[in-house]
C-alpha cells in the first residue's frame, strides 16, 4: 500500500515529467529545458526551491544556467550570455536585470521574481495583460511608502523631517521617491531626497544627510543599497537615526527595521510561471502578480541603542524581532 505522502510525491514527479515531455514534443530536439537565472545568490536558492516544490528534479528535468545580477554594469553581458546559450526561460531578479534581459531578447520568455513597477518603467503593457515576453511578480505597492513613514513615526515619535537615500539610476526608485514625497505631504513630514549613484558617493551622501538634520531615514531599495546595506545600517546607528528599509537584510545588519514584501516567497512563486511556460503558456497571457504578504522586522538591540521604546502594538505586528 502506498502512503498518501508517497502517492503525492509520485503525482508531483509525474506532473513534472509530463511537463518536460510536453515541452520536448513542442520543441523537437530541444532535450531537457534550460533555465537562465539572472539573480542574487539568495534569490537563486529560493527559485530552485520553488522549482523543486512544483516537482522538478534540478539537473534531471531542468538544466540551470546561473549568472549573478551584481555588479549592475555586468547585467547586459550576463543577459547576452544566457541568450547565446539559447535558454528556454530567463528568470530575472530586480528591474535592472529584467530590463537587461528584455534588451537582450524579445523571443525568450522572461519571468521576474520581483520588479519595482513593471508598468511604470515600461517593461510591460499592463499587469493583467503584460504583452511581449515578460511576466512574473511585481514589487510595486505605492501605499508602502506611506506605511514606512507611519512606522517610523510610530516608533520614533514626531519626525518633521525625513531623509531618503535613493539611486536615481534605478527607474522604480524614482517612482518610490515620488510616492514617499507624496506620503510625506499627506502626513506633514518634509522629505529630502539624497542621491547615491555609486559606492564612491556614500561618504558625501551620508554627510549631506547629517547636514539636513533629519529625525529619521528611509532607504529605498536598489542593488546598490543592498550591496552597501551593512555600511548604511552602521552609519544610521552611529548617527543615532531611526531608519527603515524594504528588506530584512537591513535589521539583520544592525538597522532598526524593515517593511516590505516577502521576497523569498515571491522568488519561489516565480517557479510556477516557469512551469506554466514550459507547459506551453505564453508570457504575454500570464497576468503579473502583486505581493499580498508584507513583513515587518525590528531589531530590538538597535532600538535600545537609539533610546527608543518599541510599542507593544508594533511588536505584535512584526513577523520577526531580532534581539
Amino acid at each position: 500500500m502506498i502512503s498518501r505522502r508517497a502517492f503525492g510525491a509520485l503525482a508531483i514527479g509525474a506532473a513534472a515529467s509530463a511537463s518536460v515531455k510536453g515541452y520536448a514534443q513542442q520543441n523537437p530536439g530541444a532535450g531537457v529545458p534550460r533555465i537562465g537565472l539572472l539573480a542574487y545568490e539568495r534569490v537563486k536558492g529560493q527559485v530552485l526551491q520553488g522549482l523543486r516544490d512544483v516537482g522538478y528534479d534540478i539537473g534531471k528535468d531542468l538544466i540551470i544556467e546561473f549568472r549573478p545580477n551584481d555588479p549592475a554594469e555586468m547585467l547586459p553581458r550576463f543577459a547576452a550570455e544566457l541568450v547565446v546559450l539559447n535558454v528556454d526561460v530567463i528568470v530575472a531578479s530586480g528591474t535592472q536585470a529584467v530590463r537587461a534581459a528584455k534588451e537582450a531578447t524579445q523571443r525568450i520568455p522572461i519571468v521576474t521574481t520581483g520588479s519595482g513597477d513593471p508598468v511604470g518603467t515600461g517593461l510591460v503593457a499592463s499587469l493583467a495583460r503584460p504583452g511581449g515576453n515578460i511576466t512574473g511578480m511585481s514589487l510595486f505597492q505605492p501605499e508602502l511608502s506611506g506605511k514606512r513613514l507611519e512606522l517610523l513615526r510610530e516608533i520614533a515619535g514626531d519626525i518633521p523631517r525625513v531623509a531618503v537615500l535613493w539611486n536615481p539610476d534605478d527607474p522604480p526608485v524614482v517612482l518610490s521617491l515620488r510616492e514617499t514625497e507624496s506620503a510625506g505631504r499627506a502626513l506633514g513630514i518634509e522629505v529630502d531626497g539624497v542621491e547615491v549613484r555609486r559606492a564612491d558617493d556614500f561618504d558625501a551622501a551620508l554627510a549631506s544627510v547629517t547636514g539636513l538634520h533629519p529625525k529619521a531615514v528611509v532607504v529605498l531599495s536598489s542593488p546598490l543599497m543592498m550591496v552597501n546595506i551593512r555600511r548604511i545600517a552602521l552609519w544610521a546607528l552611529e548617527s543615532r537615526l531611526p531608519a527603515i528599509f524594504w528588506e530584512r537584510a537591513f535589521p539583520a545588519s544592525g538597522g532598526l527595521m524593515s517593511y516590505g514584501p516577502d521576497l523569498d516567497s515571491l522568488a519561489r512563486r516565480s517557479a510556477v510561471f516557469v512551469d506554466k511556460i514550459l507547459k506551453g503558456a505564453k508570457p504575454a497571457d500570464l497576468p503579473i502578480e502583486q505581493p499580498t504578504k508584507f513583513d515587518l522586522v525590528i531589531n530590538m538591540a538597535t532600538a535600545k541603542a537609539l533610546g527608543l521604546t518599541v510599542p507593544q502594538s508594533l511588536l505584535l505586528r512584526a513577523v520577526e524581532v531580532i534581539e
